[in-house]
């Protein structure tokens, strides 16, 4: 097993208890010991001795409190420490887990693990590092493999590009962090903010030769490679780094979780983009799930509003 990974059995031996995966989180989220979500207080803060883990009282506000609150893990009945493996999961699978499997992985209904891997996805969504240096950038759309489609739904194009798809723009800096999320359309407006939103105005732009970048070229160093013609690198200049990400998604989109709609994709392009940045392999295990933890905080969704 690679130095930089631990195993499942490690894992549960680090957090035995539910104890244990309290203390845990309340280091990563509370470095200088607990704060009441309600005052903000850190003084004349109490640990409960009732017998349930991670429980405090604010004496000044006279309310009880845990670490979940405020966060992706609030009002959960879900045990901490299988919070804390599905997180695990997450971040060791390169094509992520299906709510079915994790599941089954940690004895939980199907329905309450698919909400609780969109809650985790909603805490991957919480970069807003803006890009540098060399950037390539490219779209893709997501909606399922025409083949198994209705023939009322197959492919269909217009200018905004195929009707039924998810039009999906990422971009990848050369050696560092990767951002995609969805768009309206491919046409020069939307990819133009999407560009300027994300990267950082003087940077060098890798792109094939979609016209609807060409406007850009005023404020960036904008280099393209012609597809049509099979070039896929010249001088240096190429789209293959992000065009693998898009490769990695589709095939997690596809052999994994087989479908996902309109409403949802954004989140689960946030958990590819989040395993290739702070869930980069290269990390340690445990530097990953760090990460992980410190990003639920202020990242909470509830049922409600994920299905409304």
């Amino acid at each position: 097993m690679s130095r930089s990974t631990i195993s499942t059995f490690k894992l549960l031996e680090l957090f035995p208890t539910e104890q244990a995966a309290y203390d845990y989180v309340e280091k990563r989220l509370w470095p200088n010991g607990p704060v009441c979500p309600r005052c903000k207080g850190t003084e004349r803060i109490s640990k409960r001795e009732s017998g349930r883990a991670g429980l405090y009282r604010c004496n000044p506000c006279a309310r009880e409190f845990t670490v979940k609150i405020g966060t992706i893990f609030e009002d959960s009945h879900i045990p901490l420490r299988q919070w804390l493996y599905a997180m695990y999961m997450l971040v060791t699978a390169r094509k992520g887990i299906s709510s079915m499997q994790l599941g089954k992985e940690i004895g939980i209904r199907q329905a309450s693990a698919w909400f609780l891997l969109h809650r985790l996805r909603e805490a991957c969504g919480n970069d807003l590092t803006m890009l540098r240096g060399i950037v390539e950038v490219d779209e893709v759309y997501f909606g399922g493999k025409e083949q198994n489609k209705h023939m009322k739904q197959r492919f269909l194009f217009k200018e905004s590009g195929p009707v039924n798809k998810t039009p999906v723009v990422g971009m990848r800096e050369r050696g560092g962090r990767t951002r995609a999320f969805p768009v309206q359309s491919t046409g020069a407006i939307s990819l133009g903010r999407a560009v300027r939103q994300n990267v950082e105005e003087g940077s060098a732009l890798h792109t094939d030769e979609n016209p609807s970048y060409r406007h850009l070229a005023n404020d960036y160093t904008h280099a393209t490679v012609n597809h049509s013609k099979d070039e896929y690198s010249r001088n240096g200049v190429t789209t293959n780094g992000i065009e693998s990400v898009f490769a990695v998604m589709r095939r997690g989109l596809h052999g994994v979780y087989h479908h996902a709609s309109k409403k949802h994709i954004g989140r689960y392009v946030n958990e590819f983009t989040w395993r290739l940045n702070d869930g980069n392999v290269a990390r340690h295990t445990m530097e990953r799930l760090d990460s992980f933890v410190t990003a639920v905080a202020g990242r909470r969704i509830t049922y409600k509003g994920l299905t409304a």
